[in-house]
């Protein structure tokens, strides 16, 4: 198939990025075209790829000081993808509703999957009013605040085979990987840690926007002496924070719409202890990869637990469930299903009484805006 891969531009699309989402298009990428489809990526010009890449800007904007108004970027991307729709069977987006009134008054088929929370007030009545957009999920869970939506599927995410190496033995320690924000829940990570006895490595990140929060609320819990903060650490660094663990740590307040985190644990052998919101039932198998806890007393009481649990069992379920492999095969499935879609219809559309009720889109003078595949004649 002819794919186009459409990603946010605030970070590269590169493996070694550190949002989860430009992660995952870059994973799905890679992996359709090693399955052998013609993958065109749409990104920021410091993204690595085997696909062909259409570089919008020079750099990720979230690394580019000169950048004033990021969406101007998006804008111009959205353009691009525009200009060329003719050249794919799909486009697949993955930059949120951004595309949504361009997609819908012109003629191409297109998917799009939405990362993010979806829990907001504001977007019910956008969702209400762009109810013809295919949409697929990353867990159930994320899509129940919207379930009216036009959902397609729910594909989960998935992890290179070899991205992380398998640790049969446990650390001595316990990992928080993530940001600094208080829906992540660091401050109970470390009450965790402090009331189970055991060192704690916080590998994570602080937003500007959450600058405040890390000051005035957990930067004085650093001073602790089982905590390690290491900061922003890369994606080697990472396997070795998660790969050498005892534990995970995940005590989330908020609807983690998947929590990448949890199978880059999994990947490793490294059980993850989780609190049970939004995702984490799906992705976790309870007393498998880890326990799924309700309070710190639990979570406590879990870590002297995990010492009982194979992480060679845990690491099993992540390869059954969480390959890119499966991913890109999942996807698959749904643009082919997209396309018998589409040119059941057409088909239809053929039949004279109805064609006098259809009236297709303006044409679009820098692009042809049909529809791919084009059915048989």
């Amino acid at each position: 198939m002819r794919i186009a891969q459409v990603a946010h531009l605030y970070e590269s699309g590169t493996p070694n990025a550190y949002s989860g989402t430009e992660r995952i298009v870059s994973y799905l990428t890679e992996e359709l075209v090693r399955q052998g489809h013609a993958v065109t990526l749409f990104a920021s010009g410091d993204s690595e790829t085997q696909a062909r890449l259409v570089p919008i800007c020079p750099k990720s904007l979230r690394l580019d000081e000169a950048c004033i108004d990021r969406m101007a970027h998006h804008v111009l991307m959205l353009e691009k993808v525009l200009q060329r729709s003719s050249e794919f069977d799909v486009i697949h987006f993955h930059v949120d509703y951004l595309h949504f009134p361009i997609s819908r008054h012109h003629f191409y088929l297109h998917l799009t999957t939405l990362h993010g929370r979806l829990d907001l007030p504001d977007l019910v009545p956008l969702y209400e009013e762009f109810h013809d957009m295919p949409l697929v999920s990353i867990s159930d869970s994320q899509r129940k605040p919207l379930a009216g939506a036009n959902w397609r599927a729910t594909v989960y995410h998935g992890l290179p085979a070899d991205l992380h190496k398998f640790q049969p033995a446990p650390g001595d320690y316990l990992a928080f990987l993530g940001r600094i924000s208080p829906e992540k829940g660091v401050e109970r990570a470390i009450e965790i840690a402090t009331r189970a006895g055991m060192p704690l490595k916080i590998a994570a990140k602080v937003d500007a926007a959450d600058k405040q929060y890390f000051e005035q609320e957990i930067k004085h819990l650093l001073d602790n002496p089982l905590v390690e903060f290491l900061g922003e650490i890369d994606e080697s660094g990472k396997a070795s924070v998660l790969g050498n663990a005892y534990a995970l740590l995940f005590p989330i307040a908020w609807p983690e719409p998947f929590g990448l985190v949890m199978i880059e644990a999994m990947a490793c052998g490294t059980p993850v202890i989780a609190f049970p919101h939004g995702s984490v039932p799906e992705v976790m198998v309870d007393g498998v990869t880890g326990f799924v806890v309700d309070t710190i007393d639990a979570a406590v009481e879990a870590v002297h637990q995990v010492r009982g649990l194979s992480r060679a069992r845990c690491h099993r379920v992540f390869t059954e469930r969480f390959s890119a492999a499966r991913m890109a095969s999942d996807y698959v499935r749904v643009y082919e299903d997209l396309q018998r879609q589409a040119i059941a219809q057409r088909r239809q559309l053929r039949t004279p009484w109805l064609r006098k009720f259809f009236r297709p889109p303006a044409q679009n003078t820098t692009a042809q805006n049909t529809m791919s595949p084009r059915p048989p004649a």
